[in-house]
C-alpha cells in the first residue's frame, strides 16, 4: 500500500516547477505558454515599449493585444511620474549608439505625455521636443500622435488642442540651432505625412507656434516658410535655401547630376522625380554618406541603377568594402546584418498604407554586404569576459504570430531563432574565442554557431520545435562546472517546461560555480514579463532587435 505523501513536501524554494509560482513570490504572473515568470515592473515595461514598440507580436500574443497592453503601461507611468517618462524617452532617443531601432515609440510617448500629463510633465516634454523630434519626419509623427491623443473632432477629422506650453515647444523646434541649421532641416523634408496619412506642412506648424525671431536671418527664414518672403530674398541670406532651390529647379537627370556634383547638395534636396532616375543615383553612389548608401541599395536596385556587372554596381561594391570608410562611418556588424537581410528579402512594405516594393537582389551587392559585415568587426572591442550564449530553440521562436518572423523596415529578416543565432555569431566573433553557444528547448543541444559561421547558413536553420525551459543554461553550466563571467539568453520569455525556475537555477550556479556571473536576457518581443528576477542587480533585461545590443552586452558583462 502506497504511503500517503505530505502535499506540503512538494513546495520548494529550491526547485519549483515552472507551471507553479515560486513560494512567496506574488510578483510572478502566468505567461502566454502557461509558465510562471516575473512580471516586469511598470518602468521596465515602459522601457521595453520605448526600445521595441509593438512590431510583430509573438508566437502566442497578437500584435493588437501587445499594442494595447504596452500603451496602457505607458499611460499608467505618465499618471504616476510623467517627468520620469519624459527623461526615459529622451535618454533612449538620444543615446549614441542608438538604443531603439525606431523613433516612433518615443515620439508617441512624448505626445502622450503632452496629452495626458500634468503641468510638470508638459514642462518636461516642452524641453524634450527639439531633442527627440530632430527632423521634420519626427515632428510630423509627433504632431499626428498628439492630434489622436489630445485633439478634438472636426468635420474633416481631428484638430490639435494647442495650449501655451505646446505652442512654446513647437516654437523651440524652429529656434534650435542657427538660422541656416534650421533652414537645412526644413529643406530636407518640408512636407511629410502624419502616422494617420494626413498631409503635414511646416507652414501650418509655424502658424500655430508663432516663434519669435532673434536674428534677421531667422526672420527671413520664417517669412519664407510662411510664404511672405520670396525665394530670391531667402536664398540671398541662407545658403541652405539657395542650395535647395537650385536642386529643386532641376528638371532633367543631367541638371540633377550637376547640382549633386558641383553644389554638393544632399540627395534629399532633389525633386522626387529626379530620385526615380537611375542616372541620378549613379552619381549619388559616389557622394552620399555610407549609411545612406546602405539604406538606399534596395531603391537603386528597384529603379535599375544597380544591375549585374554595371559600373554603378562596381562602385557601390567598392564603397561597401572599403574598410577605412566603414570604420570612419562606424558601421556596426549588426547594421550590416540587417542591411544584408533586408536587401536579400527582395520585398518591403514600410507601412500598411504603402504599396509593396519588390526588387531582384544583385548577387554582387549581397556578396559586398557580407564583406561589409566581416570588415565592420574592426570597430568593436571585446569585453575580455567568458560568455555562455543560449539561443531559445523552442517552437515559439520559429516566427511571429503571422509566421513572418522579425520585421525590419517592412521586410521580414528571419525568425526570432535565426536572429538569435546571428547575434550569437556576432558575440562569438567579437569576444574572440571566449564564447560558447548552446541551443535550449526542454534540453540542451549543441549549437551550429561558430565565430566563422557564414550568415547565409543561418537562413536555412530551424529551431528544434520543442517546449521551453530557460532554467537549463544555468543548470547545464553548473553540472558541467563551466565557469563563466556572463550568460546571454536570446528568447521570447515563453518558458514553462522546467522542474525549477530560471532564477532558482541561476542562484544555484552562483553558489556553486561563479558567484559574480552576470546575465543578459535579450527578448525578441516586448512582452510584459521576464524570466529574470527584477530584484537581481546582476541581470539585465533587453527588449528587441537593437543594433547596439552587442555593445550593451559587452558593457554590462564588463562592469
Amino acid at each position: 500500500m502506497a504511503r500517503n505523501r505530505d502535499p506540503l513536501a512538494g513546495i520548494s524554494a529550491i526547485a519549483t516547477p515552472q507551471t507553479q509560482r515560486l513560494p512567496g513570490r506574488t510578483d510572478q504572473v502566468k505567461n502566454a505558454a502557461g509558465g510562471y515568470v516575473f512580471a516586469k515592473d511598470l518602468w521596465q515595461r515602459v522601457e521595453d515599449f520605448l526600445i521595441l514598440g509593438t512590431t510583430g507580436g509573438t508566437y502566442y500574443v497578437s500584435e493588437n493585444k501587445m499594442t494595447a497592453d504596452n500603451a496602457d503601461a505607458l499611460f499608467q507611468a505618465i499618471a504616476e511620474d510623467g517627468p520620469r517618462v519624459v527623461r526615459l524617452l529622451t535618454d533612449i532617443s538620444t543615446a549614441r549608439p542608438p538604443r531603439a531601432p525606431k523613433q516612433r515609440p518615443a515620439l508617441f510617448a512624448l505626445a502622450a505625455a503632452y496629452a495626458k500629463g500634468d503641468a510638470a510633465t508638459r514642462q518636461a516634454a516642452k524641453l524634450a521636443l527639439p531633442k527627440v523630434a530632430r527632423t521634420t519626419d519626427h515632428l510630423a509623427q509627433f504632431f499626428g500622435y498628439y492630434k489622436n491623443l489630445g485633439g478634438k473632432p472636426t468635420a474633416h477629422g481631428t484638430a490639435p488642442v494647442v495650449g501655451r506650453s505646446l505652442r512654446t515647444a513647437l516654437a523651440s523646434w524652429f529656434l534650435s540651432g542657427d538660422a541656416d541649421d534650421v533652414a537645412f532641416r526644413v529643406c530636407k523634408a518640408r512636407q511629410r505625412r502624419t502616422p494617420q496619412g494626413e498631409a503635414f506642412d511646416l507652414r501650418d506648424v509655424l502658424r500655430i507656434a508663432h516663434p519669435k525671431t532673434d536674428t534677421p536671418e531667422r526672420g527671413r527664414l520664417f517669412g519664407w516658410i510662411a510664404g511672405n518672403v520670396s525665394d530670391a530674398d531667402a536664398r540671398d541670406v541662407l545658403e541652405s535655401v539657395d542650395r535647395f532651390l537650385t536642386a529643386k529647379a532641376a528638371t532633367t537627370a543631367h541638371q540633377a547630376i550637376k547640382v549633386v556634383t558641383e553644389r554638393k547638395v544632399p540627395w534629399e534636396f532633389l525633386p522626387d522625380a529626379m530620385l526615380r532616375e537611375p542616372a541620378v543615383w549613379d552619381a549619388l553612389i559616389d557622394t552620399v554618406g555610407l549609411t545612406a548608401l546602405i539604406r538606399n541599395l534596395s531603391r537603386m536596385t528597384r529603379i535599375g541603377t544597380l544591375k549585374p556587372m554595371s559600373g554603378a554596381t562596381r562602385r557601390a561594391v567598392a564603397r561597401l568594402t572599403d574598410q577605412a570608410a566603414l570604420l570612419r562611418a562606424r558601421i556596426h556588424p549588426m547594421d550590416a546584418f540587417l542591411a544584408l537581410r533586408v536587401y536579400g528579402s527582395g520585398r518591403s512594405r514600410p507601412n500598411p498604407r504603402a504599396d509593396v516594393q519588390t526588387w531582384t537582389p544583385v548577387p554582387a551587392i549581397l556578396d559586398a554586404l557580407e564583406e561589409t559585415y566581416e570588415l565592420s568587426f574592426g570597430t568593436v572591442e571585446p569585453s575580455g569576459r567568458r560568455l555562455l550564449v543560449a539561443v531559445d530553440s523552442s517552437g515559439s521562436m520559429s516566427g511571429g504570430w503571422s509566421g513572418g518572423g522579425v520585421v525590419v523596415g517592412g521586410s521580414s529578416i528571419g525568425s526570432p531563432y535565426e536572429v538569435g543565432c546571428a547575434l550569437a555569431v556576432m558575440l562569438a566573433r567579437i569576444e574572440k574565442g571566449n564564447v560558447h553557444v548552446i541551443d535550449v528547448d526542454t534540453g540542451v543541444h549543441a549549437s551550429k554557431v561558430t565565430p566563422r559561421t557564414n550568415l547565409r547558413e543561418i537562413k536555412s536553420w530551424r529551431p528544434s520545435g520543442g517546449g521551453t525551459d530557460l532554467s537549463l543554461p544555468f543548470r547545464w553550466a553548473r553540472e558541467q562546472g563551466m565557469a563563466v563571467d556572463g550568460f546571454v539568453v536570446f528568447t521570447d520569455n515563453e518558458t514553462w517546461a522546467g522542474r525549477a525556475h530560471p532564477s532558482q537555477e541561476l542562484d544555484a550556479y552562483r553558489r556553486s560555480v561563479a558567484a559574480e556571473a552576470r546575465v543578459v536576457v535579450a527578448a525578441m518581443t516586448a512582452a510584459g514579463y521576464s524570466i529574470s528576477d527584477p530584484a537581481d542587480a546582476g541581470v539585465l533585461n533587453v527588449a528587441g532587435l537593437d543594433a547596439s545590443l552587442p555593445l550593451i552586452v559587452n558593457g554590462f558583462v564588463r562592469a
